[in-house]
């Protein structure tokens, strides 16, 4: 059980700029910092996904929440903060500023930090990758930033993707660019990121072509003495066994050997695999070290994908004690009410090729004693969702033991995480407020509400509120 002290205590909450022009400033720090306790704003300054710079996206299934303004918003996204055009010097994608009409005159960081530092609440703007058409984010429907094209993946086939590659110069500089401008023109307390880019395995799981094998990957493969034609060519074989697998095509030792059988026959996909996860962490390091270059007192804090603790590959992938090397604290996602859905989604890809050979109702036993899970049965899942004295409590307390000390937990507390069908787990105040006394029990050192605030519901805020009190950080 971690003593919370007053004196350090971490208090965030994700926040879209929307909530600030809905209902004001005043009021919602107001609310944030007298009702629910909140210290620490991550306010998603740079966003093309509903989920974090626009209203609620389910409210459909879960009705409007009691604050803000009840109507959905038509969002284009982008910026909303200005960019300084000083720093965007070396990277193609300089128009970006967002037009909604709502806000698009508005600066949120220029709008908020004053008002926040009056109530001595820190400010750190939150951004995440991928930022663009992101499945189950609420993404815009076109993203008007001329030149963008120009960034995109190629995947094995030699098509243009969905995605921009993180490896194509211009589009890593943008990033850069972000960072530099929002620590050096702001008066911020450090920056919350989130990387949730899919690898090539993860891809070839959800029936995806895999890539990148743009001009910019190729060169920096070569570089790394890989063989990228031969990794292509392999990718083609793994990719035809998923597309096969996924159409129930018989094997003759079952999908769990075949699978086997044709990674043994093509081991460049994990030389690939393993050169894209290098790339991909590199742009985390990179991003600490330009915060920590313009301003070391910044904080560099990460937010953790929940995908990471529901998948076993990529729990294997990113070690919690790695992790520290590159940020100052980390923010493992827990959203408890909706996580039953999201473990199902992520264990159906697998039970559709890998895992074909058994059912779900078989596998799920193995696979939560595999992955240091406790939870409800596959059937019962959707419904029950996570339970927070087991999930919360379970996942803080391995992040705990991962980072050995060296970085501070923050637990990601889901607090009306968007659902996507009626029979799904519903957040209460009670599921709340366990989470908050889970964490803290289980040695985390603070707490952070989302994903975002135009969706939670202040009745369900409160049971965070009523947990806070009991742990003398009200």
């Amino acid at each position: 059980m971690t003593n919370p002290n007053p004196d350090n205590k971490f208090v965030g909450i994700q926040i879209s700029p929307i909530s600030f022009i809905d209902e004001g400033v005043d009021t919602v720090l107001e609310t944030l910092e007298e009702r629910v306790g909140v210290n620490v704003l991550m306010i998603g300054t740079v966003s093309w996904l509903g989920l974090k710079a626009g209203r609620s996206i389910s409210h459909e299934l879960d009705g409007w929440p009691d604050h803000g303004v009840p109507e959905p918003l038509t969002m284009k996204g982008g910026a909303y903060i200005n960019p300084h055009p000083e720093y965007y010097q070396n990277t193609l994608i300089k128009d970006f500023r967002a037009t909604d009409p709502e806000i698009s005159d508005i600066d949120v960081l220029e709008m908020v930090i004053p008002a926040a530092r009056a109530r001595g609440m820190k400010v750190m703007p939150e951004l995440m990758e991928p930022v663009f058409k992101y499945a189950g984010h609420g993404s815009v429907n076109n993203v008007d930033i001329p030149n963008l094209p120009q960034c995109l993946e190629v995947d094995i086939f030699g098509r243009i993707a969905a995605e921009p590659c993180t490896n194509n110069p211009d589009y890593r500089r943008w990033w850069h660019s972000l960072i530099e401008d929002q620590c050096r023109s702001y008066d911020i307390d450090g920056i919350m990121w989130c990387n949730e880019r899919r690898s090539p395995l993860d891809q070839l799981i959800f029936g995806e072509a895999p890539g990148c094998f743009c001009e910019h990957c190729r060169r920096e493969a070569i570089a790394r003495g890989i063989d990228v034609e031969a990794a292509r060519k392999a990718f083609l074989e793994v990719y035809d066994y998923f597309q096969k697998a996924r159409s129930d095509e018989s094997f003759v030792d079952g999908a769990f050997i075949e699978f086997w059988r044709v990674l043994l026959r093509n081991p460049e996909i994990l030389i690939w695999e393993r050169f894209w996860l290098e790339r991909n962490k590199d742009l985390d390091r990179e991003l600490y070290g330009i915060v920590k270059w313009c301003n070391p007192d910044l904080e560099f804090g990460l937010n953790v994908w929940n995908r990471n603790h529901f998948n076993p590959f990529r729990k294997a992938q990113w070690p919690w004690e790695e992790q520290t090397r590159y940020a100052d604290w980390v923010k493992p996602i827990t959203y408890q009410h909706q996580s039953g859905q999201v473990y199902l989604k992520e264990m159906a890809d697998l039970h559709k090729s890998i895992f074909r050979d058994v059912t779900p109702q078989e596998m799920t036993p193995i696979m939560y004693k595999l992955l240091g899970l406790d939870e409800a049965p596959w059937d019962d899942l959707m419904q029950t969702g996570m339970d927070p004295d087991t999930y919360v409590f379970g996942q803080c307390a391995d992040a705990v033991r991962g980072v050995k000390g060296k970085a501070p937990v923050y637990m990601g507390i889901g607090v009306d995480a968007p659902r996507v069908q009626a029979d799904q787990a519903i957040c209460t105040p009670d599921i709340v407020y366990r989470s908050v006394l889970a964490t803290y029990r289980a040695g985390g050192q603070g707490v952070i509400f989302a994903p975002n605030y135009t969706s939670m519901k202040l009745a369900n805020l409160d049971g965070a509120a009523r947990a806070l009190a009991e742990l003398g950080l009200m």
